[in-house]
């Protein structure tokens, strides 16, 4: 099971995993509280596309489209399996920073993953 969480909820045991996919750590958390098992920097979006996107709701549909070729790359394709086995070995929680919790790079993660592991959406 994929879950996502913003870095400033409270981790829970329910969490499992809790892989933080942001390249900047989350301004104001303290990492002895953050309780990662990883950070995966390298699996976030490039500096430009996330400068570009901007956290601009009118953007996300490109921003979406130019993350997953991002994604695509050869040397993401490691840091993914890595996720989707600690996945399929229990519940794995992507953890991210932004406000938006419907339109972030963590969002397109979790679709990657759900549909290696022939999850449900949602």
């Amino acid at each position: 099971m994929v879950k996502l969480k913003r870095a400033y909820e409270a981790p829970a045991p329910s969490d499992g995993h809790r892989i933080l996919v942001d390249r900047l750590w989350p301004r104001g958390v303290k990492k002895t509280a953050a309780h990662l098992a990883a950070w995966l920097k390298d699996l976030a979006p490039s500096p430009e596309l996330r400068h570009w996107f901007d956290h601009n709701p009118e953007r996300w549909p490109e921003f979406h489209r130019r993350y997953l070729e991002e994604l695509a790359a050869p040397g993401k394709a490691a840091l993914l399996q890595d996720l989707a086995a600690r996945a399929r070995q229990g519940t794995l929680t992507l953890v991210f920073a932004a406000r938006d919790q419907e339109r972030n790079n963590a969002v397109v993660i979790k679709g990657l993953l759900d549909d290696r592991l022939g999850a449900a959406p949602g």
